[in-house]
């Protein structure tokens, strides 16, 4: 069965561009190259959530765990939490629709 990664963070103020530049170049490329299939991308505009809210599908349930524990899984992560704060990381069966 499909499972969702859901990760979500807010942006480090003042490291906006800076931010951008790593998740264009670096971290959505990585993150598809690790085997996740990138499916859905938010932005919180107004409210009290996560400003970045970003879904990917992977194959399974032990796909998806053997990648998160993966090296390149954790300095890819460790690259982004230079530009990031309140970062959280969850897996959960694959649902249709918005998932939190």
């Amino acid at each position: 069965m499909n499972v969702k990664v859901i990760m979500s963070w807010d942006i480090v103020e003042g490291r906006e561009q800076e931010y951008f530049e790593f998740v264009v170049r670096n971290f959505m490329p990585g993150v598809q190259k690790l085997g996740m299939a990138l499916s859905d991308a938010w932005v919180t505009i107004y409210g009290d959530q996560p400003q970045i809210l970003v879904g990917a599908v992977v194959p399974g349930l032990e796909k998806a765990q053997n990648i998160i524990h993966s090296e390149a899984w954790l300095r890819l992560n460790h690259r982004l939490l230079n530009y990031v704060k309140n970062y959280e990381l969850k897996v959960a069966p694959l649902e249709g629709g918005f998932q939190f």
